[in-house]
């Protein structure tokens, strides 16, 4: 049986009687779900690794090992995640993602020893690097094609609005219960209220399993027919525009989690006090917020290849300011070109891939992408530290990074939008 069969009641209930499109009521549930998937997020850790480690006495390279470890179980699961995507839908893809994550959570509230601990983050970073990603991607996907830019852009503001309000959540039941087993407790039980009870009441798989078009509050049967390509997985393995996306994720992902990872230490060798380095990345935050929106607002006749030929260059841009940070001001607009490419590349990539092969095996080809950048996002810090370690300083790999987001700028140049022969897949 199909979800499109077994959609949840509520949405059959309420769609002939709301005016306006369900779509909307789904953007809403997944962005709920992108507030829930930061559970498992680095920002949300760290507020807990000072405390864990005065605790048990952890190294901060064996805390640092599980989030290496979830990342590199993703990379393996991806392309299987992605098939199930296609067959079950998001319903069902997220709402497991929520529980898994959510008790993951609430489990580490009662951690003893570092194996427990393993056993519990991993879990949550594997959730977060692919069963969410390609679950909230996947829906608005599904349910946007004219829409699809502005809709996608708002599903990633709402995950950087989560990566700002969990860690606050925890800190702040942290100090209210005095210890961080409660800080752990609050971010699990949030995960689960604001993500699993919208995703579980009200997610469809497509538009049509309940009578309407993507965009649109019509009746599929009167409708004009949505003009997009459906590429199978085989298909789009065989065009130049996949692995040309590929390359410019192999390419931007190093670079967006190297100078992530490492902005601050970078800041406060370059002499910013750590309260004035900790804003500055907390401005980034705000600017790559502020870019899924404007990204998102970018007329549709402008290609989607130019909109990451734009992500290259501000990428490349904010990399080769850092290298020159002398104070403050100088490491806000570094931090405010590189926070803006950041969050176009976090908003722009999901919808290139969904705009050039469709909506028809999105989680397939999706979960095969998915393993070059969870890859990709594993080599950025190791090369950023390693090199720090070898030269005793960021310079280098800050222009070993400016040199990849040139090149990356390249590729999506190049990254055409591939032909689909319609009679091909029949």
């Amino acid at each position: 049986m199909t979800e499109g069969m077994n959609a949840p009641l509520l949405p059959r209930l309420l769609i002939p009687r709301l005016p306006f499109f369900y779509g909307w009521v789904i953007l809403g549930c997944v962005c709920c779900a992108g507030l829930s998937r930061q559970g498992g997020a680095v920002a949300t850790l760290s507020v807990f690794v000072a405390p864990m480690t005065e605790e048990f006495g952890w190294s901060r390279t064996a805390i640092s090992g599980a989030v290496s470890l979830g990342g590199i179980l993703a990379a393996i699961l991806a392309p299987w995640i992605g098939r199930l995507l296609d067959r079950e839908g998001a319903r069902r893809v997220l709402c497991f993602a929520i529980l898994a994550t959510g008790s993951a959570v609430l489990g580490l509230s009662q951690v003893s020893s570092l194996w427990m601990f393993y056993a519990l983050f991993v879990v949550a970073r594997l959730n977060f690097a692919v069963p969410f990603d390609l679950g909230i991607y996947g829906a608005v996907g599904n349910w946007f094609v004219a829409r699809r830019p502005f809709a996608m852009s708002i599903a990633t503001t709402a995950m950087t609005m989560g990566l700002v309000i969990l860690p606050l959540v925890g800190q702040f039941a942290t100090e209210r219960g005095g210890d961080w087993r409660d800080g752990w407790l609050a971010i699990g039980v949030t995960v689960l209220v604001v993500g699993f009870i919208p995703c579980s009441l009200f997610l469809v798989r497509r538009p049509e399993d309940v009578g309407l078009v993507p965009d649109r509050q019509v009746a599929a049967a009167s409708a004009p027919p949505v003009i997009e390509p459906a590429f199978t997985r085989a298909q789009a393995l065989r065009t130049p525009a996949f692995w040309l996306l590929s390359l410019f994720t192999l390419l931007a992902y190093p670079v967006q989690a190297g100078v992530s990872l490492h902005q601050a230490p970078f800041l406060i060798e370059r002499g910013l006090s750590p309260t004035m380095a900790a804003g500055i990345v907390s401005f980034f935050s705000i600017a790559s917020g502020v870019a899924s929106m404007l990204f998102g607002m970018i007329p549709a006749r402008i290609a989607v290849r130019y909109r990451l030929t734009l992500v290259g260059l501000l990428l490349a841009t904010g990399t080769g300011l850092l290298q020159g940070v002398s104070g403050s001001s100088s490491a806000l607009v570094a931090g405010a070109f590189f926070g803006l490419g950041v969050g176009g590349l976090l908003s722009v990539l999901p919808l290139a891939w969904a705009d050039y092969f469709g909506r028809r095996s999105y989680g397939a080809i999706r979960g095969i992408a998915l393993t070059i950048q969870v890859a990709a996002q594993a080599t950025g810090p190791l090369m950023s530290g390693l090199l720090r370690d070898l030269t005793g300083g960021y310079e280098t790999s800050l222009l070993v990074f400016a040199v990849l987001s040139v090149a990356s700028l390249f590729a999506a140049l190049l990254a055409r939008p591939p032909v689909f022969a319609r009679e091909a897949s029949c």
